[in-house]
Formats: structure tokens, sequence, C-alpha cells
């Protein structure tokens, strides 16, 4: 693989991070439960510094490293705050935050299918893991039933 299809690729990962670092920065904005609440933060944190990972390696490749998110991404998160004016439950959010987190597995499962540098492939194989345990962790959250929605 040639280095600027590598530094798509780690781009394209950037776009990824930089989108779940937003996403669960805006869901604990908005959810009510503190411990989920918390855990989103960190998480949002924990993207942030797997971006930058990212980020040094296409440097060090020579390229231009991805800042934000991708348009993908960013439609969804509108489409979140929309769903979340009409109804903020936190049920809701966890739901949304879950199918965030279903792209972000599968771009790194992408990611992972390429012909990259040993370096690049532990590296991002590590931010794989990472990502699959706190997707499988969101899912377990939203199928709790702890956040159903109360019908009065």
């Amino acid at each position: 693989m040639d280095t600027s299809k590598i530094i798509d690729k780690l781009n394209s990962l950037i776009e990824t991070c930089k989108d779940g670092q937003e996403g669960f920065r805006q869901a604990a904005e908005k959810l009510i439960n503190p411990e989920v609440k918390r855990y989103f933060n960190e998480e949002s944190l924990i993207r942030a510094r797997m971006a930058g990972d990212l980020q040094a390696e296409v440097v060090q490749l020579g390229g231009d490293p991805d800042k934000q998110g991708s348009m993908s991404g960013a439609i969804h998160r509108t489409w979140f705050s929309v769903k979340s004016a009409i109804k903020v439950d936190d049920q809701s959010i966890i739901a949304s935050v879950e199918t965030g987190e279903d792209a972000a597995v599968k771009a790194f499962e992408e990611a992972l299918k390429e012909p990259l540098p040993a370096h690049l492939l532990q590296l991002i194989s590590q931010q794989y893991l990472a990502v699959k345990a706190v997707h499988d962790h969101v899912k377990s959250l939203r199928d709790s039933g702890l956040f159903k929605t109360k019908s009065a």
C-alpha cells in the first residue's frame, strides 16, 4: 500500500475518532444519569487521544492529518440534536450513541483488512479493541432496561 493510501486510511479513522469524540461529548451533555454521563465524557477524551495518535502517524508519513469529523458524523449528530430536542431521555441518547459506535467498529474492522505496516496494524488493532469494548458496553447499557422510558 502506498503512502498516500495509508494516509487516507488513517485520516478516515481520525474522522471516525473525531465523530466519536463529539458524539460522546454531546450525549454526555444531555444525559441525566451521572454515571453514564461521566463514562461518556471519559470516552470522549479517549477518542480525542486516539485521534491524536493517528494524527501523529499521518504527520510521520509526511501527510496532513484530518482535524475534524466526517460529514456523515455531523449529519448523525444533527439528527441526534433534533431527535433529542423532541424527546430527551437517557434510553434514546444511549441508543443513538450505540448507532454511532456500530459505524466506528465497522470503520476499524475495514481498516484492519488493509495491508498496513506492522506498527500501524498494531496501533489500529489496539484502538479497535478499545472501540469494540466501548461499543459492547454501550449496547449492554441500551439493552439493560435501566433507562427505559416510563409510561404514565
